[in-house]
């Protein structure tokens, strides 16, 4: 197996939630420098490996579903590295707090990344006020309540980490020590992540 030295030494290495931050925070780092040390050449081998013993993501990015904001590119990673739940505007609901939960316990993450961005269209719109029926209207619900704060970006992905929190599956393993949630924010014209 070739696997590069910043990132776990093979897909299945078992990291805490320091180290998986770490490990995104480096990736980002070689994203913005332009230094991205991600080796094609390796894909198909560790695509078989994971079809033949499953995944084991190191951290969750729970991001928005903005095309521009593409996790595992703006973290650095391969393929098994992250489990990554997208929603408009990085939304909560039952279904990807389910999802959430199926990285923690089926597949051990140890860290959760609530990962806004600049510019977001969601957020643009609900604090236009503009109606686009029930189903976007179900994801504008969730911003409305922040649209007038300074930092409504931050304090919406605050609303989806608290939700995460309140999940009882999510909560044990925070009471354990075993699992952490950052928020962070995704700069789109720098491409620099920052975390709040």
């Amino acid at each position: 197996m070739v696997y590069l030295k910043h990132m776990r030494k093979n897909l299945f290495e078992k990291i805490d939630s320091s180290r998986a931050l770490e490990l995104l925070k480096e990736g980002n780092k070689r994203y913005v420098d332009g230094k991205t040390a991600r080796e094609p050449s390796t894909l198909s081998q560790e695509r078989v490996e994971l079809a033949q013993k499953g995944q084991f993501p190191f951290a969750v990015v729970f991001g928005c579903s903005d095309s521009r904001v593409p996790p595992e590119i703006i973290f650095d990673v391969g393929i098994g590295q992250i489990f990554v739940v997208r929603t408009g505007g990085n939304t909560a609901d039952t279904i990807a707090v389910g999802s959430v939960e199926c990285a923690v316990e089926l597949f051990h993450a140890r860290l959760i990344v609530v990962l806004a961005h600049t510019d977001c269209g969601a957020v643009n719109v609900a604090i236009s006020g503009a109606d686009f029926g029930p189903n976007m209207g179900a994801i504008l619900n969730e911003i409305k309540p922040f649209i007038k704060s300074s930092d409504c970006l931050r304090e919406n992905a605050e609303n989806t980490a608290a939700k995460l929190a309140k999940s009882a599956i999510l909560a044990k393993r925070i009471d354990e020590g075993v699992l952490k949630i950052v928020c962070a924010k995704y700069d789109l014209e720098t491409g620099i992540v920052t975390y709040y």
